[in-house]
């Protein structure tokens, strides 16, 4: 099977539609639906959001009437520009951590043992505070401060046998089962 102009034609023009790659494979005939998908890609042919089937029936039920009114104007005026496509509706995400902003995978203060958090405290006091090109497969990898400041540095202790932190630090990240699962209740 090759791609002809008219194939291609057909393939936008029910693309454009919304009928989906399964539906345009069926059509087009000696096509898979990945081939299709394939061929919208490298076509650079728009990215359809989806939009839940509640919204999908609403949107084909709004009446032309609620045009804005200088489109009904326009078009009152013989301008048979027709109006652009409404944008689709965003979809709520989660906060996304902009690039290069990572955060230091510290615990929040209510999950760790307040003897564990005074022994993490008075180990900071005692850091070598290195960077992150002076860190070894030795020093205490543990993050600490905002990675977008100045004040950011590693601990740099000396690590536990087969462990990237330091005892204090590995005190904090590695806790047994038993107490992840109590917390959980």
């Amino acid at each position: 099977m090759s791609w002809t102009d008219e194939r291609v034609e057909l393939l936008k023009k029910m693309w454009s539609e919304g009928q989906s790659a399964s539906q345009i494979a069926k059509e087009l005939g000696g096509v898979t639906r990945n081939a299709v998908i394939g061929k919208v890609h490298r076509l650079g042919l728009s990215n359809r959001a989806t939009a839940p089937a509640g919204q999908k029936a609403a949107a084909k039920e709004k009446p032309a009437a609620k045009a804005a009114p200088e489109k009904a104007a326009a078009k009152d005026a013989g301008n048979s520009v027709a109006p652009p496509a409404a944008a689709p509706t965003p979809i709520a995400r989660k906060a996304i951590i902009p690039a290069g902003q990572p955060l230091p995978p510290q615990p929040s203060a209510n999950e760790i043992s307040p003897e564990a958090l005074a022994s993490v405290r008075e180990v900071e006091k005692k850091a070598k505070k290195i960077s992150l090109m002076e860190l070894t497969e030795r020093t205490c990898k543990w993050p600490i401060g905002d990675p977008a400041t100045e004040e950011f540095w590693f601990c740099g202790l000396a690590v536990q046998p087969g462990k990237p932190y330091c005892e204090a630090h590995v005190g904090v990240a590695f806790q047994p089962m038993s107490s992840r699962r109590d917390r959980r209740r």
